[in-house]
């Protein structure tokens, strides 16, 4: 089990505002890859999806077939 920290520790813990200024950095630039990449690959998305609705039916078939034999 965790141990609990005194007030004075988490506040000396929570000074790496540099750390967290660089993950958000990076977050915001990896949305902006993934929003690009949707739309520049947007043909390439749809034929995508077109592949996985036989697939994703048949799950769902299956599924459906295990609870109902409950």
């Amino acid at each position: 089990m965790a141990e609990e920290l005194k007030p004075e520790e988490k506040k000396a813990e929570g000074g790496n505002v540099a750390g967290a200024l660089f993950k958000g950095a990076l977050g915001l630039v990896f949305l902006a890859l993934g929003v690009w990449a949707l739309i520049a690959l947007r043909s390439d998305l749809f034929v995508l999806i077109k592949g996985c609705i036989g697939p994703f039916l048949i799950l769902a078939g299956i599924i459906t077939l295990a609870i109902a034999k409950d």
